[in-house]
């Protein structure tokens, strides 16, 4: 690691503690075996992070920078509200799947033990989630499909089906795909 830039130093750390987290038996991750993986002693670590919080803050910003940016993109490309929905139940799917480790940042799995923080970031991500599919199904009122009075009801159980999707991904070592069974899945969600 001695011949990286400091940014790249950071996105290092990042990395090797992602693909520590994708070990199905997750075993709590001590900063003595992060700097092990990496060669380094903690010391280093430290001058990169204040705090292992500090780590698991640097791999929730990257779960809302590119969830984010993606429903974004998934916003601007679909103009159907329920084709907005069905887009992003995919894709938050899909993302656990290209993401072991950070499904278990997702669930809230890696972070027991860590400072409570974390996990109300956490519970903040979801929030916005629903948001996302709130703002969706709400145009896909407005084009004829569904009910106002059922979006909130309608986000919430999107969110939860993410959620029980990441959940038994995760527990399963990650053999149970996430999106296995999808498209009956997404079909019978958001049917009208």
């Amino acid at each position: 690691m001695a011949s990286t830039k400091p940014g790249q130093r950071k996105t290092q750390i990042l990395q090797a503690l992602a693909a520590m987290l994708e070990q199905p038996k997750g075993e709590k991750i001590t900063t003595a075996a992060l700097a092990a993986r990496l060669g380094v002693s903690e010391a280093a670590l430290y001058r990169h992070f204040a705090s292992k919080a500090q780590m698991y803050e640097g791999l929730i910003e990257f779960i809302e920078a590119s969830v984010f940016g993606l429903i974004n993109q998934i916003s601007e490309r679909e103009d159907g509200g329920a084709a907005q929905a069905y887009a992003a139940l995919q894709m938050l799917l899909q993302f656990a799947a290209s993401n072991p480790g950070m499904t278990r940042v997702l669930i809230g799995d890696a972070l027991v033990n860590e400072d409570e923080r974390l996990q109300l970031r956490m519970n903040q991500f979801y929030d916005k989630v629903e948001l996302a599919f709130k703002q969706s199904l709400r145009i896909a009122v407005t084009q004829g499909h569904g009910q106002e009075d059922q979006v909130a009801a309608r986000a919430a159980l999107l969110v939860s089906y993410v959620a029980g999707r990441w959940h038994r991904y995760a527990k399963s070592g990650f053999r149970q795909h996430p999106t296995e069974g999808f498209a009956l899945q997404a079909s019978l969600l958001l049917a009208a």
